[in-house]
């Protein structure tokens, strides 16, 4: 299957397809025919300016006064991204790269960017050979764009660098050789062009997002079997009561939470309580918001992703070329940082459940066990819940807040959004096991009420979960289980 690189918008559904199902990329006609026309004008441009133009004719940053001959403009590019090749901390998982790459390719489609046809193409290849460049986590201010991870990311353009090919890190050059291509020659802009830019961020963001989307629809559907579990009351997800707020993530939340119960045997027994604590009550309004600011983050990051962003911007048609400040990540920092707020409360609220469920209240035995005493339960996953909560907690401060200048204070003002982009999505992966803990506790709890039963929906994912993860009779090791949990939850298919 291929996707044509174009101008059209491109949806983070549409991303998720290209990834999951491993497309090839192609430049359209249209993509080619704005790439040369920029790179045309911006050739002439230089031929007959005699002023300098900031990063094609200049250095870079602070040494932007000063101005580099026309014989050393292609040397000037390179070392742009030598030099800026400073990443390091933990590797950027290969799925991201891939995005990194796909979301730089879109970027420079536009013809803003004065890249070369060829530049853009050998990243095309990149992608299609699935040779994907060793990047690393930590290094990116957030303006001037994702300078260090973007030049480690396009250093085998040159055949310098490392790359993961085929299971293995090997050097670039060897992978390109042994591919049947060869290293670009950067011609002025280019490599700013390639190394301004916020694809390391909006490739976290939209990894993050589309792993969110994932975890809020289990999180209703174990929050579902939470409150049957618990013998918790429907009476909080009905319409009327939701309608009357108006979010819209608080209705469809109640109404998946309704869906997943539908025809359940325990929400027809008699309830001895009036209501049940605020997380089994209020899954409405707190998952809901959840879903409210995953939207308007979706939003932004569409915007993002479908937007050149390096600098200086050039406009062919306007005879203008415009040293600004697209490259800046503010735009997507603040709601990167706001949407860890709200996957850390998905978690937050999904811990209280969990320590519900233990509680022995409700007819349940003490830790979820049937001998509590001589055995321990499930004492301890909520501990392990609660230890993973306070970490995200922790990585809930917004980095966006911050600021540190740089390039002798010519960048005096920065987003620190590739840190916002890296912690967002470790709240990502910790709220997953925070779920798969309290799937592990329903499912145990809904065992221990038989021979009541919950809805037919739940009692065959129920089914489909102890395939994989036993029910507890005896205290056992538990962290295979949690592994286990974890594993189910990600190959389980999200239909509401």
């Amino acid at each position: 299957m291929i996707h044509h690189i174009s101008p059209e918008r491109l949806t983070i559904e549409r991303v998720s397809e290209i990834i999951d199902s491993h497309y090839r990329l192609k430049l359209s006609e249209r993509a080619k025919e704005l790439i040369q026309t920029c790179r045309d004008y911006l050739d002439r441009k230089i031929a007959t300016t005699d002023h300098p133009i900031y990063g094609v004719t200049t250095g870079f940053g602070s040494l932007c006064n000063v101005s580099v001959g026309a014989d050393d403009l292609s040397q000037l590019q390179e070392n742009l991204v030598k030099s800026h090749a400073c990443g390091t901390g933990d590797e950027v998982p290969e799925d991201i790269v891939r995005l990194m790459l796909l979301l730089k390719i879109q970027s420079l489609s536009y013809g803003n960017s004065g890249t070369q046809l060829v530049t853009v193409q050998r990243l095309v290849d990149l992608f299609n050979n699935d040779i994907l460049p060793v990047v690393y986590s930590q290094g990116s201010l957030g303006a001037s764009g994702d300078l260090a991870p973007l030049a480690n990311m396009c250093l085998p353009l040159l055949g310098l660098g490392e790359v993961n090919y085929k299971g293995h890190r090997r050097m670039a050059a060897d992978v390109l050789k042994e591919c049947g291509l060869t290293p670009v020659r950067l011609m002025s802009k280019e490599g700013l062009a390639l190394l301004n830019g916020t694809q390391f961020m909006s490739a976290h963001a939209v990894h993050a997002i589309i792993g969110a989307r994932r975890l809020g629809a289990l999180a209703d559907k174990i929050g579902a079997m939470s409150l049957d579990a618990f013998d918790g009351r429907i009476d909080p997800f009905g319409d009327a009561v939701n309608i009357v707020r108006a979010h819209p993530g608080q209705l469809a939340t109640a109404r998946a939470v309704r869906h997943w119960l539908e025809d359940s045997p325990m929400q027809q027994m008699p309830k001895k309580h009036v209501q049940d604590p605020y997380s089994f009550r209020c899954m409405p309004q707190v998952h809901g918001a959840f879903k409210d600011t995953l939207e308007y983050v979706s939003t932004v990051i569409e915007t993002e992703i479908n937007s050149p962003t390096d600098n200086p911007t050039v406009f062919p048609e306007l005879d203008m070329i415009v040293s600004a400040g697209n490259f800046h990540g503010e735009p997507i920092a603040l709601p990167m940082d706001f949407l860890a707020l709200a996957v850390a409360e998905l978690g937050n609220i999904s811990e209280r459940r969990i320590f519900r469920l233990i509680s022995g209240t409700r007819g349940l035995p003490s830790f979820l066990v049937a001998n509590p005493g001589l055995n321990s339960g499930f004492m301890i996953p909520q501990y392990t819940a609660a230890s993973i909560v306070n970490q995200s907690k922790g990585l809930c401060w917004p980095t966006s807040c911050d600021s540190i200048p740089s390039s002798q204070g010519q960048e005096d003002h920065v987003s620190m959004g590739g840190n916002s982009a890296t912690k967002l999505l470790r709240i990502v992966d910790n709220t997953r096991r925070i779920l798969a803990i309290e799937l592990l506790n329903a499912a145990q709890a809904i065992d221990l009420r038989r021979p009541l039963k919950t809805s037919p929906a739940l009692e065959e994912w129920h089914e489909q979960f102890r395939r994989d993860v036993p029910f507890v009779e005896n205290d056992t090791v538990m962290t295979p289980l949690i592994a286990a949990s974890v594993r189910f939850l990600e190959k389980t298919p999200v239909t509401c």
